[in-house]
């Protein structure tokens, strides 16, 4: 084994042990888009639930099944009706969403069965259990539309999940349902998913889909930067996709967005993301098939490859205000008594209250940084990054990075960057890279104190 492979294969390792450690014994929901299996993405796509299976994960996972069904449908000579970006079952459709739907079961079965020697799926042993565990109701006529037997979900057999997740089974779910009576109803992955997600109150509800995340600046209003905000229709063009969206963000964007009639429309995943967060599921993540490992990018890595909807309520993280000057204070005091922070000021703080982040716990302050932006030069200092030490380790200051990261990018900048003397791997570790401080701007430069010999690091944010 190569030198190389070890030094690129260990530090790797270890970077995601802690997201390892992190999601053991939580519980996420994965839909699976119809199109995926189309595209022949199965394969790796169980390849890769399966390993986070094995790395003590609860996996619900329920297929969509669109484009089989659509097939079936015109292979009769009958053409695919919606609504509204609905499917509007008949007797045709009913049956050809029966037949696509145990088709794809046994597909699904199949894969998660093989152990072929010197693959992925060697020694694994996953067992997948399906069955009624959604009750069904008509969607009816709406607007004068007969929906025919196109359906809701009415209730989720919430124990009945939970006793086959606790016996170390994975739940896999088909669009269906049943209502009390028996009659089967034709229901949409993506409401089942979600569904499914605020019934357990899931740590995550995940859509694999054929779009790749989402590339829309926030508002203005949202983040408090001015000359930055998003048209009606969403901008798109140009703009990287937004590894983490806060939820407040996501709910402005959707209003703004016209109903979505299909799976490519910005709305049409979003529109599940923000109802699933804002009834309890802390995460919600659109995710892009066609990149191969998508779903191990997604959970195991820091900046993610799709979009992250993430209710920041739930962990109390916002931008600064004049009530947080104490707090902040005590916060880095320490730090700058020992030396890893340059000492400032109360007047300072004040001054500057509002280029920085907090993480307040209880009516704590757990922790913070500063945005300092030097717009000409499409960059910006991230200063005071600290958390308390009784907060470390917890993930508190990926968080507050993230949410810099995202205040950049608002104000249209395309890199951040650090001054440090004692944090440097940390940083190293979450994308910046070491360049000479004759890098900085100029107006930073003349503020650069070469005997403290701060490393400058940088990070790209496109």
């Amino acid at each position: 084994m190569s030198a190389v492979f070890n030094f690129t294969f260990v530090p790797w390792f270890r970077s995601v042990a802690p997201y390892i450690h992190m999601h053991r014994g939580k519980t996420f929901v994965v839909a699976v888009a119809g199109e995926a299996i189309h595209a022949g993405k199965l394969q790796s796509i169980v390849q890769d639930l399966a390993l986070i299976h094995s790395m003590g994960v609860n996996i619900v996972l329920v297929h969509g099944f669109r484009p089989q069904v659509n097939e079936q449908l015109l292979a009769k000579g009958h053409q695919p009706l919606y609504a509204r970006g609905v499917r509007i079952t008949d007797e045709v459709a009913l049956d050809c969403a029966q037949e696509a739907a145990g088709q794809l079961r046994y597909e699904i079965e199949a894969a998660f069965s093989q152990g072929l020697p010197n693959t992925p799926m060697a020694g694994a042993t996953v067992r997948v259990i399906s069955g009624n565990f959604i009750t069904a109701r008509p969607i009816g006529i709406v607007d004068g539309v007969d929906y025919k037997s196109s359906g809701l979900v009415r209730k989720v057999d919430i124990e009945g999940i939970e006793q086959t997740l606790k016996a170390g089974s994975l739940v896999l779910l088909s669009p269906f349902g049943f209502s009390p009576t028996g009659e089967a109803f034709n229901l949409a992955m993506e409401e089942v998913a979600t569904s499914v997600a605020i019934a357990l109150q899931a740590d995550k509800l995940i859509f694999i889909t054929e779009i790749p995340g989402l590339r829309v600046r926030p508002l203005e209003s949202d983040v408090g930067v001015p000359g930055n905000a998003a048209d009606a229709e969403g901008e798109l063009e140009d703009n990287p996709i937004d590894t983490e969206l806060p939820l407040a963000d996501a709910e402005k964007l959707l209003l703004q967005l016209p109903p979505p009639n299909n799976p490519e429309d910005l709305a049409f995943y979003l529109q599940h993301c923000v109802k699933a967060c804002k009834a309890g599921v802390e995460r919600s993540h659109i995710l892009p098939f066609k990149v191969d490992g998508a779903l191990l990018l997604e959970v195991y890595m820091h900046d993610g490859i799709g979009t992250m909807i993430v209710d920041e309520k739930l962990e109390s993280i916002r931008e600064a205000n004049h009530e947080d000057v104490g707090g902040i204070l005590q916060l880095i005091e320490p730090f700058e008594n020992d030396g890893t922070l340059v000492k400032r000021s109360r007047t300072e703080i004040e001054r500057d209250i509002g280029q920085y982040t907090v993480i307040e716990h209880d009516g704590v302050i757990f922790a913070c940084a500063a945005l300092y932006p030097y717009a000409d030069h499409k960059t910006a200092e991230l200063a005071a990054l600290t958390v308390a030490p009784a907060a470390q380790g917890q993930g508190d200051g990926e968080k507050v990075l993230k949410r810099v990261e995202h205040r950049a990018r608002s104000m249209g900048l395309t890199s951040l960057f650090v001054l440090t003397t004692r944090t440097m791997h940390w940083f190293i570790k979450r994308g910046f890279v070491p360049v000479e401080p004759e890098w900085l701007p100029a107006a930073r430069q003349k503020k650069y104190n070469t005997e403290r010999g701060s490393r400058v690091l940088v990070k790209k944010l496109v």
